[in-house]
């Protein structure tokens, strides 16, 4: 990708939240919540199923970290800014930008607390996109998220491996806040409520797949930006698709009835749905086979 250089949003901000719990004893943890409990550490917060009133995120304040990764994560937002600006503009709406709070560690937001292994997640409470600052090292070391070998093998290209595959996940995360202004999430957490446990995951597997899809429609828009996306972008985005479905994440360890991503070819499949049509009536992950 060829980001730099790019307009930075102004919506970053840093969490005032002390660091814990994170790096491999934060992944053990969450995994022990998953197999156990049945609980995903990476989803128990999208799904906006334990939105609490009054809990808000711990104070934040503008980012004034300057690293390469700090600027990719505002450029990042910014063009889902511009994207998503663009598409409610075409359907005579308003986009309202989200935040998105960077945090070490451990952070509080209006869904609860979350640590680094939570990964990424929208809060529908307060609208605001959380992601823990050591996540795309762990992104590319837990999941061998890293793009093209040969360029990620090169010391000059370190910084290029997985651009776009990072980038998918927080159009991914934007994803979700359009379900929010959408009225989409809302509607989710009413449905969940009447459900019982394999129906209400299998509701969760539905929306996270049309956040795919929404990440798939932000792509499109991007597509023939010549002076942005490079050869095997596209590519890189639908290898981290597949690196985090749920068979591959749970490796036959946990029942598909406690599935809330979606398998890896169904996350393949939304993604691209999305990108080949670049409109969001396409995305209707609620109606009919998955």
């Amino acid at each position: 990708m060829k980001w730099q250089g790019d307009r930075r949003s102004t919506n970053v901000r840093m969490s005032g939240g002390k660091a814990a719990g994170g790096g491999i004893f934060g992944i053990i943890i969450g995994l022990v919540l998953w197999l156990v409990f049945g609980v995903n550490p990476m989803t128990a917060f999208q799904t906006g199923q334990s939105v609490t009133a009054g809990s808000s995120s711990s104070s934040t304040q503008p980012v004034n970290d300057d690293s390469r990764d700090t600027q990719f994560v505002e450029t990042i937002l910014a063009n889902t800014e511009d994207v998503w600006d663009q598409i409610f503009k075409d359907l005579g709406g308003t986009y309202k930008k989200p935040t998105l709070v960077l945090f070490n560690g451990r952070t509080n937001s209006a869904c609860g607390s979350a640590t680094s292994a939570t990964g990424p997640f929208y809060c529908p409470g307060d609208q605001q996109l959380y992601l823990d600052t050591s996540f795309f090292a762990e992104m590319r070391n837990s999941l061998g998220i890293s793009g093209d070998q040969q360029e990620s093998a090169n010391p000059e290209n370190q910084d290029k491996a997985g651009d776009f595959a990072q980038a998918y996940v927080i159009a991914h995360e934007v994803g979700h806040h359009v379900q929010t202004l959408l009225g989409i999430s809302q509607k989710v957490t009413e449905a969940r409520r009447q459900l019982n446990e394999t129906q209400a995951n299998q509701l969760s597997v539905r929306q996270e797949l049309q956040a795919d899809c929404f990440a798939g429609v932000w792509a499109n828009y991007n597509q023939q930006r010549v002076d942005f996306l490079e050869p095997g972008d596209i590519d890189e985005a639908l290898h981290a698709a597949s690196q985090i479905g749920d068979d591959r994440l749970t490796q036959g360890t946990v029942s598909p009835d406690n599935f809330t991503h979606g398998t890896s070819q169904q996350r393949v499949n939304w993604f691209t749905r999305g990108l080949n049509s670049g409109n969001i009536n396409s995305c209707d992950t609620f109606s009919g086979s998955i």
